[in-house]
């Protein structure tokens, strides 16, 4: 099973690849001219097939802006130019994107693999569970949910402070671990 996933994803990623530049574009162009639905006439079909995505801007290294889909509900190029846009002037944390900040941003566009259920019983079941650097997670209870991309890893390397975090992030920091708390993994394709 895992070498036919393995084969999937890097299909997936030639596949993105060969569109890296148009996918780019289109976040730029929801950035920074506001068109949030770009033209869809004479784009490959591989563009139109539903998929999820996040886009996370930075600024002088630092993060700027992010918002995603964690399930894919519309065109990936519809998704990474509403979800850019997004990060950019709609993200609850930062102020909206001004022009004198577009020179100073870096794109990247995370494309998600569908999230697969990951049966854990316990916080250390979850902790052991999880490989570094290559799984996205969310966190579920109820109408709490949050999620760290893969990338999130570069500033919480260890699985106990990554676990710790997202468990804030989804509110759940307080709470010892129930049956009803569930876990899913996911993987992306970065596009810089």
């Amino acid at each position: 099973m895992e070498m036919k996933e393995e084969s999937a994803i890097e299909s997936l990623k030639q596949k993105l690849f060969q569109h890296k530049d148009l996918l780019l574009k289109v976040a730029r162009e929801a950035i920074f001219e506001k068109k949030v639905t770009p033209s869809l006439q004479n784009v490959p079909s591989f563009l139109l097939e539903p998929m999820a995505t996040f886009v996370t801007l930075e600024k002088n290294g630092h993060l700027r802006g992010c918002i995603g889909s964690l399930e894919a509900h519309q065109p990936l190029i519809l998704d990474i130019a509403q979800n850019a846009y997004n990060a950019a002037y709609k993200d609850p944390r930062f102020p909206p994107v001004s022009s004198k900040e577009f020179d100073q941003l870096s794109i990247s566009i995370s494309v998600l693999t569908p999230p697969q259920p990951l049966p854990v019983s316990s916080e250390e079941e979850l902790i052991q569970a999880l490989v570094p650097f290559r799984d996205g997670v969310i966190l579920q209870k109820g109408w709490r949910r949050g999620t760290f991309l893969p990338s999130v890893w570069e500033s919480l390397p260890q699985p106990v402070d990554f676990v710790k975090h997202l468990k804030v992030k989804a509110g759940l920091s307080q709470e010892p671990w129930t049956p009803d708390i569930k876990v899913f993994t996911y993987r992306t394709i970065v596009l810089k």
